[in-house]
């Protein structure tokens, strides 16, 4: 009898004829999906906007069911984004998320990169723009999906599909979908690194391993390593780094249904690999513990490039997401690092080089700005006229140190090839000696840049720098082009410095949250109360918001927090409020104050608590008004979504949101709220009719706008 479709699909993908031959059989559920589709017939807006700091939820599931399919596509111009927004899924009413993973690591592709990756449970295409996971991910009660952007810029367009399907009953013996991510810069002299240490019964089913290279040299030789249930030695235990991934002689970018490499940069300083190996057709289960690791060692040498060893242990920067089915939910596993902390290094300085255009100087070229390219991405643009052509951009460090340079670089039909330099001297230098057979590299990195549509942009590390404070160039400059490009051109985003932390700085392992027995509602182990006791922290109010409305009791601690002297307490105090929904709205008036803080993220997080306050917020209104004027656009937007949660009573608004709807230049994520606040007011906002006329002219606010229009009117709205 066919029983449970979407684990049987993936066991079954073992071998693709087995799946079609399962196909034509009569399926037993229906098919659902949740998507960020705009209700609104007439609308071409099917986005999300999430601003730094909110939660945003994709799905809000009720079953028994399986999720089987999920797409993201998504528009940051944020560094490293993908490993800034935070992907969590929550089974059956549980506050700890079953999965708790960087949205480009739970993809498959780590330290913040987009790239290609064509695998059976995972698949990412579309220069990794396009995310998909096939992973079966059952539940019985609920399942709850999260996204969180937890950078300092908003995601201003968040695309997503999620389908599952609706089963009567789910089997005993169908485990949780788990996934978890864990760090450490560097990888922690004398232990393995650790992928997962988990209790349970269960079964492994996946690894996403990234290195960022400390040292020069080829530093996989170490062995993946699992111990089963306690054991003292490992069950299962491998030859290498390479052969753990199904490769032999190093990795380089490759893909298969099991295993594959997105990225694997070679082995210069800072060079970043990532792979993956889905235990799919091989899982290892375990009926009381799994501990999951891998060496970290390798090639090493002295400081004259000569070899020094050829298995020694190495500092290199790892991070992982391991993937697990598990009976019941897993709750005692630590909370992963949040937001910056999860960067490749864990900072960055992201300096947008076109707003240097009048320092900029040119060789055999011209030099100007494009601004909003490929969905809202300013360029500095090179118009080069052949080889030799070069291009100098003035960079300024703020403090004497060791950095490492990513510029990010476009790709189009008419770009050409180029190499960096720093202060007129190469970057990417690796001045080893011949160790093995391989030919050292020893030049500076040459990026082929021709595509044929346009893509902004690659990331493209330039080296680890001793720097000192002040005024840098940084130099591109033309070696030619591929044979299919029409032009020598350059479109450069932006440039991120990031600071490598001393060896002292190095962030200590996370501790292992103590498994005791609890009652009622917890949060990673532990209930609520254990939380309210413990001395106010980011961590631990952000924990308490963990809880959701049933956080209620707590309200004052939290809205006390919201004057804490430091910013990043006040921002998960904000952030916690926006969570206990019309629960929390006793804050109203703390978070009317808060919308003028010294502190951006705390003014927007303030705007997005009390849009889920609803019409709770009317108090507010005045301070929201004040709060569309903000000169920071991700809290004018969300300040305008909180009036509009408001609805008609917020009529008091409607003179300023049309004033700030005709504004010239603003964005057009801003206007869309601006429009759409005006229609949630309804009636009484009929005189911001002549204003939304105008704003049908602009294309990326035209079907907010008619929405908009339709409202006040009170004309149906048709929707789907």
């Amino acid at each position: 009898m066919y029983r449970f479709s979407a684990l049987a699909m993936l066991a079954a993908a073992c071998t693709t004829a087995q799946s079609l031959t399962d196909l034509p059989r009569i399926k037993n559920f229906s098919a659902h999906r949740v998507s960020s589709d705009n209700a609104f017939v007439y609308s071409n807006d099917d986005s999300k906007r999430i601003f730094p700091g909110e939660t945003f939820v994709m799905a809000d599931l009720r079953g028994p069911g399986v999720v089987d399919h999920i797409w993201i596509t998504v528009a940051d111009n944020e560094f490293a984004w993908p490993r800034l927004v935070r992907l969590r899924v929550y089974y059956d009413g549980k506050k700890t998320p079953s999965v708790d993973v960087p949205l480009g690591d739970f993809f498959g592709v780590g330290h913040g990169y987009e790239r290609d990756l064509d695998s059976l449970p995972i698949r990412d295409s579309s220069f990794g723009r396009a995310r998909n996971s096939y992973w079966p991910m059952p539940f019985r009660e609920s399942c709850k999906i999260t996204v969180t952007d937890e950078g300092n810029r908003p995601v201003t367009m968040f695309y997503y599909h999620v389908d599952w399907q609706k089963h009567a009953s789910l089997p005993d013996d169908v485990a949780y979908f788990h996934g978890y991510y864990r760090q450490e810069r560097p990888a922690v002299s004398g232990k393995n690194y650790e992928f997962l240490n988990v209790k349970g019964t269960g079964h492994y089913v996946g690894t996403v391993l990234n290195v960022i290279q400390a040292g020069v040299g080829w530093f996989g030789e170490g062995d993946d390593l699992f111990y089963v249930d306690g054991a003292k030695h490992p069950q299962i235990a491998g030859t290498g780094t390479e052969d753990y991934f199904n490769e032999a002689w190093g990795l380089r970018v490759s893909y298969s249904s099991w295993y594959g490499t997105p990225v694997a940069e070679g082995e210069r300083i800072g060079a970043r690999l990532t792979g993956y190996r889905w235990h799919v057709p091989d899982p290892i289960p375990f009926t009381k513990s799994l501990w999951a690791g891998i060496e970290h060692a390798g090639w090493t040498y002295n400081a004259d490039g000569s070899p020094r060893s050829g298995f020694e242990e190495r500092p290199d920067y790892f991070s992982s997401a391991a993937f697990w089915y598990q009976k019941g939910v897993n709750e005692d596993l630590p909370e992963p690092p949040y937001g910056e902390a999860r960067l490749p290094l864990g900072n960055a300085l992201q300096i947008a080089v076109e707003d240097s255009i009048a320092e900029v100087t040119t060789e055999k070229g011209k030099a100007s700005v494009q601004r909003e390219v490929d969905w809202g991405r300013d360029l500095l643009f090179f118009e080069a006229e052949g080889v030799g052509s070069r291009l100098n951009i003035p960079l300024d460090v703020p403090e004497k140190g060791r950095y490492e340079i990513v510029a990010r670089i476009a790709q189009a039909p008419d770009y050409g090839d180029y190499y960096a330099l720093l202060d007129g001297k190469p970057t990417n230098l690796d001045s080893r000696e011949d160790a093995t057979s391989e030919i050292p590299q020893t030049g500076s990195e040459v990026f082929h840049n021709y595509l044929p549509e346009i893509y902004v942009a690659v990331d493209r590390p330039l080296g680890w720098l001793e720097l000192e404070k002040g005024r840098h160039t940084l130099s591109f400059v033309c070696v030619g082009k591929d044979g299919r490009s029409s032009g020598y051109y350059l479109g450069v985003n932006d440039v991120a410095l990031e600071r490598i932390p001393a060896a002292s700085e190095a962030p200590s392992i996370e501790a292992r949250a103590p498994a005791t027995p609890t009652s009622g509602i917890v949060y990673r182990g532990h209930p609520l109360s254990a939380y309210l006791n413990q001395q106010k922290s980011a961590e631990t109010i952000r924990a308490i918001g963990s809880f959701g409305p049933d956080a209620a009791s707590a309200v004052n601690q939290v809205t006390s927090a919201l004057s804490d002297p430091d910013p990043d307490v006040r921002s998960a105090a904000a952030w916690a409020l926006s969570q206990m929904g019309a629960s929390g709205a006793a804050a109203v008036p703390a978070l009317e104050k808060s919308l003028s803080d010294s502190n951006a993220r705390v003014r927007s997080l303030s705007a997005v608590a009390l849009q889920s306050f609803g019409p709770k917020a009317v108090a507010a209104v005045p301070a929201l008004i004040t709060a569309l004027h903000d000169p920071i656009p991700y809290v004018r937007a969300p300040a305008a979504d909180a009036l509009g949660s408001i609805g008609p009573s917020a009529k008091a608004a409607v003179e300023a949101l049309t004033e700030r709807l005709l504004v010239t230049g603003d964005q057009a994520y801003v206007l869309r709220s601006m429009a759409s606040a005006l229609g949630n007011i309804g009636p009484a906002a009929a005189s911001a009719l002549p204003a939304l006329e105008q704003t049908l002219k602009l294309h990326r606010v035209v079907y907010v706008t008619r929405e908009a229009i339709l409202k006040i009117n009170q004309q149906p709205v048709p929707v789907w």
